[in-house]
């Protein structure tokens, strides 16, 4: 018998780590972990259209600030 993961494994389109994407149980998915702020969510998407793993988000986030004088 085959063995077919629930979710799907993604590559995170900033740095290409695999991750388990879990948007249809984005409660208990890894991005879910980082909060963002609607700024910071506006930045991220302005730079990328696929899926981040958690440790870009953050990277993300702490690049937002900078930039930003946060």
């Amino acid at each position: 018998m085959t063995h077919h993961p629930k979710h799907e494994i993604v590559r995170c389109e900033r740095c290409s780590a695999p991750f388990e994407c879990k948007a249809n149980a984005y409660t208990k998915c890894q991005c879910s972990t980082v909060q963002l702020t609607l700024n910071e969510v506006q930045y991220v998407s302005e730079l990328y259209d696929g899926c981040l793993c958690a440790a870009c988000l953050l990277e993300l986030k702490k690049e937002y600030s900078e930039v930003n004088g946060l």
